[in-house]
């Protein structure tokens, strides 16, 4: 928060007032009304396009902006298209806003192809917790710089269906392994490169190695030659007590889903802590599934919105991405019954009107201890890791 407004806010103002002060935000909604916002999003949960579709409909509202939904399969197809685009002279681009984080977004900072800095002058820029959540201003151990507006929070966290597998679950990823052979073929991940399996290998090269300060710099040859022994010699000893002797992976997280709702599995892993807890809502999972995350920390991100430096509604996608910020939009985005993403916001900071948006009540499912955020590393070392682990 800005010191103008920790000001308004001790002089007994809401914060409200304070988010109207930001200079030159008026200029930016003026700009914006009657513009249309080409959001290129993966569009693989209806859950999440239902979401969409309704902060369209309030952007209509609210500022007289429409929000046009583009559904990616890749955010990689994405990239490759705004380079070609960039690489012909079109100043004019296909897209106003994109949902991105990770590799994607450093290699279209290193391209320039994207607009900016802007995100940090949005007015509910104010209210993102940057000192609780680090990962909403360093993205995979990449500076965001203010090129990219954070959206929600993500961290690699496991399930267990307590009917097959009593507690306690696994502590640790030694536990993991002791877990495993006491319930032979009933944990997996997905394959890598699905982003969960990939997230599950850098849980393990970060937490398994005592010095892991390497992962925050760019990937070297050196560097992962003295990390990945580590990393081989577990899963040496744990693929052989995976599902199918970890001679096969699933191929998607659903995929994993569907084998611990059929009985298949009695374990799996998310990104997306409240997982669980939205597949018992919705009566995918038995009541009996627990989420739990190991205690010394686990591998963790944000995921953002960023405006293409060739976008033709740079202002409306400005205001697109406050709107997705404001407690209204996250608290809804936050319930589990819509989507059930985490907030970046600090919710302990908003006025009490506000603040009871949020639902205190725990659910069933949910991380009863959550553990300490693990950062991501550099986004250099995806394809390596990935890589090497086909191989």
């Amino acid at each position: 928060m800005q010191r103008r407004d920790l000001l308004l806010a001790a002089a007994g103002l809401p914060l409200s007032t304070a988010l109207r002060a930001q200079p030159g935000w008026p200029a930016v909604e003026a700009a914006a009304r009657g513009q249309t916002v080409v959001f290129n999003a993966w569009g693989g949960s209806e859950r999440i396009n239902a979401y969409l579709q309704w902060a369209a409909g309030e952007l209509k509202a609210r500022h007289g902006v429409v929000l046009e939904h583009v559904k990616l399969a890749d955010t990689a197809e994405f990239v490759r298209r705004i380079r070609a685009e960039k690489a012909a002279g079109r100043a004019r681009g296909s897209a106003d806003l994109v949902w991105i984080n990770g590799e994607n977004f450093l290699t279209m900072k290193r391209e320039g192809l994207l607009h900016g800095p802007w995100a940090e002058q949005l007015p509910h820029f104010a209210l993102v917790d940057v000192e609780g959540k680090p990962t909403t201003r360093i993205d995979f151990a990449e500076p965001v710089d203010g090129l990219e507006a954070p959206w929600g929070m993500a961290q690699l966290t496991f399930f267990v269906d307590t009917a097959r597998a009593p507690l306690p679950a696994p502590a640790t990823l030694p536990g993991l392994l002791d877990w495993a052979r006491r319930h032979p073929g009933r944990f997996t991940y997905p394959r890598p490169p699905q982003f969960i399996g990939t997230t599950f290998l850098k849980q393990a090269l970060a937490t398994l190695n005592a010095d892991r300060s390497a992962l925050a710099r760019p990937h070297t040859d050196a560097a992962f030659a003295a990390l990945a022994p580590a990393l081989w010699q577990y899963l040496d000893a744990l693929h052989p007590l995976l599902w199918r002797g970890g001679q096969a992976f699933p191929a998607s997280p659903a995929a994993q889903d569907q084998m611990l709702a059929d009985g298949e599995l009695a374990m799996g892993l998310t990104f997306n802590p409240n997982h669980a807890a939205n597949a018992i809502a919705a009566r995918q999972f038995p009541a009996t599934v627990q989420a739990f995350q190991p205690e010394g920390g686990s591998i963790g991100n944000t995921h953002f919105v960023a405006i293409p430096f060739n976008a033709p509604a740079k202002a409306g996608a400005q205001v697109v991405a406050n709107f997705l910020l404001s407690p209204l939009a996250q608290a809804r985005k936050a319930d589990l019954s819509v989507w059930g993403d985490p907030t970046v916001l600090a919710v302990e900071r908003l006025p009490a009107a506000e603040r009871a948006l949020f639902g205190a009540r725990p659910a069933a499912g949910q991380v009863q201890r959550p553990a300490p955020v693990i950062l991501e590393p550099h986004g250099t070392w995806v394809e390596p890791l990935e890589r090497a682990w086909l191989r």
